[in-house]
């Protein structure tokens, strides 16, 4: 079933890693319809137990955000990922937050691509969740299946199966 998907030459792992560590959540958990419902795409939800974050896949960083509490990267068969750390976290204006990225580098599974203080996200923030989407997941060629795990450990624990519809 999976043989295409391990060709030598395939570029792209058909597998998303946990960018942190903490319990793994239904992107239908986070309270916010913007993500519960789909509207940014597939994904996943993380309740953190701590504030570094890493690379999913390997691939290139397309965005970070001015307030340092999102990251957008892509896979090289254009795969579009957006990292998003809290709810209503914009509000900090990057408080709390350090990229370790630019737009434009190369990223590879578990490299760190920021940090953050928790204990301040928890305390000002609506949810201290980090939501992952494929913002493109409702217009690519992609399946997306969510792991059955629990527990995410960054950069180990598989949180998606990406397969070709």
């Amino acid at each position: 079933m999976f043989s295409k998907l391990f060709r030598k030459n395939q570029k792209t792992s058909p597998f998303i890693y946990a960018p942190i560590n903490g319990e793994i959540l239904s992107i239908e958990d986070v309270p916010d319809p913007v993500f519960n419902q789909k509207m940014m795409g597939e994904g996943v939800a993380i309740i953190p137990i701590d504030g570094n974050v890493a690379s999913p896949i390997d691939g290139k960083v397309i965005q970070v955000a001015p307030t340092k509490h999102a990251i957008g990267i892509e896979t090289d068969d254009g795969t579009e990922i957006l990292i998003h750390i809290g709810l209503e976290t914009v509000a900090l204006k990057g408080e709390g937050f350090d990229v370790k990225v630019n737009v434009g580098d190369s990223i590879s599974v578990g490299q760190l691509l920021l940090t953050y203080n928790l204990q301040l996200i928890k305390e000002q923030a609506k949810s201290d969740m980090l939501i992952m989407v494929i913002t493109n997941s409702q217009t690519d060629t992609h399946k997306y299946e969510m792991s059955l795990d629990k527990v995410a450990r960054m950069g180990e624990t598989v949180v998606m199966k990406v397969t070709t519809k």
